[in-house]
């Protein structure tokens, strides 16, 4: 896939009513600092369009990015921001699953998984929210230039069993696609970007 528009188009806030839109959605997913904003940036090729706040934990928002007048990218609030007050984790919580629930739009969601270690809690609970309402879960393995590569198969393993991934496609029948990805070298753009853009073209097709 060619990127080549992208901008800001919708800000929410915890009390702000979300967005009529039409156009497709595909959604990221993460724990505060696993590198969304850098991820999102790589994937448009912006430096800047995805900024990452100076209050981790207190900024929530959902952030919606029209790519190509075509579809949105849209970024939920990350989450499990250690220092965050009880009060600040609930709207987290009460944001995403809104979205989550009532975006009838929402074409997939892409959950970010940092390699280095294994998933928190928090994560899983993240998994089992896009498992639960219907949607179909990419894992996007973050900061891939942060260890050896002898280490990422290992780390994969973790991050799969922790998850529960294995479980999943027994229930399910469904592979899930696990993608390795680097926002420095760009491992795992294209492949993400060619996910996305076979997403969208399934959602042409059906209309």
């Amino acid at each position: 896939m060619k990127i080549k528009t992208s901008e800001l188009s919708v800000v929410c806030g915890p009390t702000s009513k979300l967005p009529e839109l039409t156009s497709p959605e595909i959604a990221f997913a993460g724990r505060s600092n696993v590198g969304k904003s850098s991820l999102i940036n790589s994937l448009l090729n912006r430096k800047n369009l995805a900024r990452t706040s100076s209050n981790p934990g207190k900024t929530v928002t959902i952030n919606f990015y029209e790519v190509n007048e075509v579809f949105y990218l849209v970024d939920l609030p990350g989450y499990g921001y250690a220092k965050a007050s009880l009060e600040a984790r609930a709207k987290w919580g009460k944001m995403i699953e809104k979205y989550l629930r009532t975006r009838e739009q929402l074409r997939a969601v892409i959950l970010l998984i940092d390699i280095r270690h294994a998933p928190t809690k928090d994560d899983v609970m993240m998994f089992e929210w896009i498992t639960s309402n219907g949607l179909e879960p990419i894992i996007a393995v973050t900061k891939l230039d942060k260890i050896k590569r002898s280490q990422k198969d290992k780390q994969i393993k973790l991050i799969k069993e922790t998850l529960g991934i294995k479980s999943y496609k027994e229930r399910t029948g469904q592979d899930i696609k696990i993608v390795p990805f680097s926002s420095v070298t760009k491992t795992g753009r294209e492949e993400l970007l060619d996910i996305i853009e076979d997403l969208i073209k399934e959602d042409e097709t059906s209309d």
